[in-house]
């Protein structure tokens, strides 16, 4: 059953949802089932297998929710064969929960007190809205607990109350209504308005829940949760009572009356309470999984961009008073020296740092030189860019968000315990600039400054979503098994943190892997984890060039019955294009080797071990502005988008301050989605539409540009 769940909601085979629902269960990862197993998920992808995953998880928690409740139920004695049948039946979590409402163990509620008191019949008398006295069938049941006719009364119609709150066609009914109408509001706090003057938008807000979009959803719950707004969900109450009533009292009798004061009290106490937090939770489960989405898209991105490569790097941390940070860096990001320049006030050892930075330059035989974003950035940029150097350097400045969380952490510590948190964090920026994915696999995700809202969503979903972020670029992008450092192998699919430590110390007691095959020797690396792991791990100079590529290894017999149907040997046919166009992939076909994975296999070939991620690009800011004094509505400037979020991007045009372009002003058309029209470190053209100097924010605009 689950099975043609997922395969409804998602329009995709039974066969293939079981293929990969057995690959999960038999231990395989997502990137892994994606990249070598094309032919039993008919090539899936990995959004499409992660979607399969959740939805299997989420149907594999219900059915033990059900089995739950049957058994809770069962204990009662009040589990027929109509009930178990409708529960069997029922998969939506929301419909299951008003199922077993009714049997649910209830605290200490006004209808259990009054059916203590004996006072049922009676709630049931006046449920059935006949021709008679009310009073007359109340005071049989007046006694010492139950002294006056109108306590009586009062007790049924709790009871009553409670048995419209429970009704599942009820409160299905109104939950309707919810979907449909609800209203999100919020309103200041009296007495807060000057400390919460940040959330002043949502003062007096309001707007259709099912068209509130996420990031105010999650401003307003913000504000509630720092004590500065009120938030409420609400329908049309009138609307609701007007469908609810009708839908129990049901002609002109005196009982019929009282049920239906009874329907009102349980939709104002009871009904209405219930399905505001209800709507409350889903529409912030919403809002968190749209805010997770843009947070996963934007570390994709910052993960893939693109790598300057094993270059000589000089890295600058920089800062005014307490000056510049200097590390220089090797081919492999190994530090090879260290030291503080003081350029800027209020030192303004100009030229002094400006020597002994060209002489470092020339002494280490630098490639390029990497800048910290943050405080005193673009004067050091400048400062650096002035200088004359014997060959050509390129001056690059790179994002230092996390930088110093990185810095202070247990990961540094362990790589630089000699070394302060200044200098780990100059390392960080150049190492960024080399290999940004190699380097930000070390830092918290959450940290990195690329996400709205990321302290307020669901934390257990992020931490989920971030770290399968980060172990599909790993697994896309492939890892060098003799340079990688621990962290970077962690996120390769099968190994875990355990095995990748056992993979460095392999490494540091033997040497350097020599081949794949290697890896069998590490310490509980067995076959499983082995199956997983090797088509993901390079070794650039191995005997074997497959090795050095995303052939797996399981796949080398039919690469090698390819040379020798060539005539040739595997060396002579990797990367000779004329060879490798000749091979018919469909004399390669069998029950478990299809053409998806032959047409890879062909492609691997053909570039083995091609970096997917984009070449570096340089970018220059305008000369002419440094501040936020400098920037006038009207300019046209260059820049560079540092985050992205529902309701827009925020551009890095060379001061401190970041421009936001609205979503309403990145194209000459309707744009649903900021990713539809930037990417995260994207060069881009921007208008400044105006700036608000008092706030220190700045719009811009794309159009026409």
């Amino acid at each position: 059953m689950i099975v043609s769940l997922i395969a409804k909601t998602l329009n995709i085979s039974h066969k293939n949802i079981e293929s990969v629902i057995a690959l999960l269960s038999d231990g395989a990862t997502i990137p892994f089932i994606s990249r070598y197993r094309k032919e039993a998920t008919g090539g899936l992808d990995e959004v499409q297998i992660s979607n399969i995953k959740d939805l299997n998880d989420k149907y594999v928690e219900l059915v033990k929710r059900k089995e739950f409740i049957l058994k809770t139920i069962a204990e009662q004695d009040k589990l027929t064969p109509e009930l178990q049948k409708h529960i069997d039946d029922c998969w939506d979590t929301s419909e299951l929960e008003d199922i077993y409402l009714p049997y649910k163990p209830k605290r200490q509620t006004r209808a259990e007190i009054a059916r203590k008191l004996g006072l049922e019949p009676l709630a049931k008398w006046i449920m059935l809205q006949q021709e008679g006295s009310v009073d007359s069938k109340a005071r049989g049941f007046v006694n010492k607990d139950v002294p006056e006719v109108a306590d009586a009364i009062k007790g049924a119609k709790d009871i009553i109350a409670e048995w419209v709150n429970e009704d599942a066609s009820a409160r299905q009914m109104i939950r309707r209504f919810f979907e449909r109408d609800a209203q999100i509001a919020s309103k200041v706090i009296k007495g807060k308005e000057e400390e919460g003057e940040k959330y002043s938008d949502y003062f007096d807000f309001s707007a259709l829940l099912s068209r509130c979009p996420s990031h105010r959803l999650l401003a307003m719950r913000r504000g509630e949760a720092e004590g500065f707004l009120r938030v409420s969900i609400s329908p049309d109450d009138e609307k609701c009572l007007d469908r609810l009533v009708p839908h129990f009292a049901k002609n002109n009798t005196e009982a019929a009356d009282l049920v239906e004061e009874a329907v009102e009290d349980s939709y104002k106490r009871l009904l209405k309470p219930s399905l505001e937090t209800e709507f409350a939770n889903l529409s912030k489960e919403k809002a968190d999984i749209a805010a997770i989405e843009v947070f996963a898209e934007n570390m994709r991105q910052l993960l893939l961009a693109p790598p300057l490569g094993q270059q000589r790097i000089l890295s600058i941390d920089p800062g005014f008073r307490t000056g510049c940070k200097v590390v220089c860096l090797d081919e492999q990001g190994n530090l090879l020296h260290n030291e503080t320049i003081y350029p800027h006030p209020p030192q303004r050892e100009y030229a002094k740092a400006g020597n002994k930075i060209v002489k470092l330059v020339s002494t280490y035989k630098i490639d390029a030189i990497a800048i910290g974003n943050g405080t005193a950035s673009r004067e050091t940029e400048n400062f650096i860019s002035n200088l004359r150097y014997e060959k050509d350097v390129k001056v690059f400045v790179v994002s230092e968000s996390g930088a110093s969380i990185y810095s202070a952490s247990k990961v540094a510590r362990e790589e630089f315990p000699d070394y302060d948190v200044t200098v780990r964090g100059a390392v960080s920026i150049g190492r960024r600039l080399s290999d940004p994915l190699a380097e930000l696999v070390k830092i918290d995700a959450k940290s990195v400054g690329v996400g709205q809202y990321q302290h307020d969503v669901n934390q257990s979903l992020l931490n989920k979503s971030l770290d399968q972020t980060v172990e599909s670029c790993v697994n896309l992008v492939g890892v060098n098994l003799n340079t990688a450092s621990k962290h970077l192998l962690m996120y390769v699919s099968g190994l875990g943190e355990t095995l990748a430590q056992n993979i460095v110390d392999y490494r540091t007691e033997n040497g350097a892997f020599k081949s794949r095959a290697e890896l069998k020797k590490v310490p509980r690396l067995g076959p499983k984890a082995f199956e997983q792991c090797a088509g993901f791990l390079r070794i650039s100079d191995a005997a074997n060039p497959l090795d050095n590529s995303a052939v797996h290894p399981e796949s080398y017999g039919v690469v090698q019955l390819m040379a020798k149907d060539l005539n040739t040997t595997v060396t002579n046919l990797v990367s000779n294009k004329e060879l490798i166009s000749t091979i018919d992939i469909s004399k390669y076909k069998t029950d478990k080797l299809g053409e998806e994975t032959l047409t890879d296999i062909i492609q691997e070939l053909e570039k083995p071990g091609r970096d997917p991620r984009a070449k570096v690009e340089l970018l220059e800011f305008d000369a002419n502005v440094r501040t936020i004094d400098d920037v006038k509505e009207g300019m046209i400037l260059p820049g560079i988008v540092t985050n992205i979020t529902n309701f827009g991007c925020f551009v890095d045009f060379g001061i401190k301050e970041n421009g936001l372009v609205h979503i309403s002003e990145l194209a000459n058309r309707f744009v649903s989605n900021p990713t539809e029209v930037v990417s995260l470190h994207q060069h881009v053209t921007v208008k400044v539409v105006s700036v608000d100097m008092a706030r220190k924010r700045i719009q811009l605009s794309m159009k026409d540009l």
